[in-house]
């Protein structure tokens, strides 16, 4: 007998020892149930990830390695890598509830201000030459990089980021008038 008894049981569960399996259920499944309570933040999805991390236990309990640390560090990674998966497979939302969504729609007085500036912000693109506002389009409005510019407009890269940063400038003094 090894002073690692989890790992004793684990190398007698990857020879289908049931009772093996029942003594590391027994042993350590408080313990893994308390880690993925703690991760998962949700009780019947810990109690279910349980299920699935023993199954894996199960199936996977030949590939448990001595050298590589304690049988019970194996299961708490098990349990630890199981559990963050479920986590990023957790859809992605926002606002859980129809009242913590955001009213989108602008006020009248704020549609206003919005208008105003940009029938401003026209103005000020009108006054740079053609090219130089399409290139500060691209770069800004569509997420073109300096290089795609560069490309699209045959000018060499550092012509571009001159003709930005001019024409940033022009928009700046324009837009503070």
């Amino acid at each position: 007998m090894t002073d690692d008894p989890i790992a004793e049981m684990l190398l007698r569960c990857a020879a289908q020892d049931r009772a093996a399996f029942r003594a590391i259920y027994s042993a350590t499944s408080s313990k893994l149930f308390g880690l993925l309570i703690r991760i998962l933040g949700d009780r019947a999805e810990a109690e279910d990830a349980l299920q699935e991390v023993f199954t894996r236990v199960w199936l996977k309990a030949a590939r448990y390695d001595g050298a590589r640390g304690t049988g019970m560090a194996w299961l708490v990674a098990l349990a630890r890598n199981h559990a963050i998966d479920r986590l990023r497979a957790r859809p992605q939302t926002t606002a859980e509830m129809p009242e913590d969504i955001a009213d989108d729609r602008m006020r009248p007085e704020t549609r206003l201000i919005a208008t105003g500036e940009l029938a401003r912000m026209s103005t000020c693109f009108d006054q740079l030459e053609p090219d130089r506002a399409s290139a500060v389009r691209g770069a800004y409005l569509q997420g073109l990089s300096y290089t795609d510019l560069a490309a699209r407009f045959d000018v060499p890269l550092n012509t571009m980021r001159t003709w930005l940063r001019r024409s940033l400038l022009s928009l700046r003094d324009c837009l503070n008038q």
